[in-house]
């Protein structure tokens, strides 16, 4: 029996007054609703695939995500901020094209992109366990609450969650009172001084006879210099005046 959908081989995408895509028709219409169905654009797949590389020490499953997503190249621009998209069958992490990615959301509660969310939330709370000491250990239900808590204020708001946003909501996610700049502290310090702005030679002379910059061990140094100075001089008179006396007396010649 022949199956009573077509394939998806195709979608138009429009761009966003947010500045995400999102999708305005599919070669699927029987399946795919493209009311506030979100594609993310090559960018933000950079942007994941960089964000999911830090999970891999703590269970990340890459054919797990490659299976969330079906992915598309650009096929032609259709002008007034519309592309239309053409499925490719392609690897995220090796392609060398810049593809876009649709979630596979056909089953919302157990399809694979459900299935992502779920698996990115554990590896992010492992590592977050892992990176700081906790009063009491971190929980995915923990963290599952308060991104769904936020998530519901777009919905009450009429507003769509885009897939780059809810998938950073995840990978981004920081408990409350935990700054994320101190996310492996041990690494932030030892590249402390690799932050440094270079200075090129002429800000660096200027930097340096710039006397409102100098240190005031600066001018004590120049004081002891002075005071050192000033004694050597002290001791060369005295030797000089030493060495006079020590020289013989002529003899004067009285008359004969």
């Amino acid at each position: 029996m022949a199956k009573p959908t077509s394939a998806l081989d195709w979608c138009i995408v429009r761009l966003g007054e947010d500045h995400n895509w999102w999708v305005a028709e599919t070669s699927d219409p029987v399946r795919w609703d493209v009311d506030g169905l979100s594609i993310i654009d090559p960018r933000q797949v950079a942007h994941l695939v960089e964000l999911v590389d830090a999970l891999r020490d703590y269970g990340f499953d890459q054919d797990l995500f490659e299976a969330a997503f079906i992915l598309f190249r650009i096929d032609k621009d259709l002008g007034s901020g519309k592309v239309r998209l053409k499925r490719v069958k392609e690897s995220i992490f090796e392609s060398e094209e810049k593809l876009f990615a649709l979630p596979d959301i056909l089953d919302e509660e157990n399809g694979p992109y459900a299935d992502l969310l779920d698996h990115l939330t554990r590896c992010r709370v492992k590592m977050l366990n892992d990176l700081f000491n906790f009063e009491s250990k971190l929980t995915v239900d923990e963290v599952e609450d308060e991104i769904r808590e936020e998530q519901n204020t777009h919905f009450i708001e009429g507003k769509a969650v885009h897939t780059f946003s809810e998938l950073s909501a995840i990978l981004d996610f920081m408990p409350e009172g935990i700054d994320s700049d101190e996310e492996q502290p041990s690494k932030a310090v030892e590249e402390e001084d690799d932050d440094l702005p270079t200075l090129d030679a002429e800000e660096e002379e200027k930097l340096k006879n710039d006397e409102s910059l100098k240190w005031d061990e600066d001018g004590d140094e120049e004081k002891d210099g002075d005071e050192e100075k000033k004694g050597d001089e002290d001791e060369e008179k005295e030797e000089e005046a030493g060495e006079e006396e020590e020289k013989p007396r002529r003899k004067s010649r009285g008359k004969r």
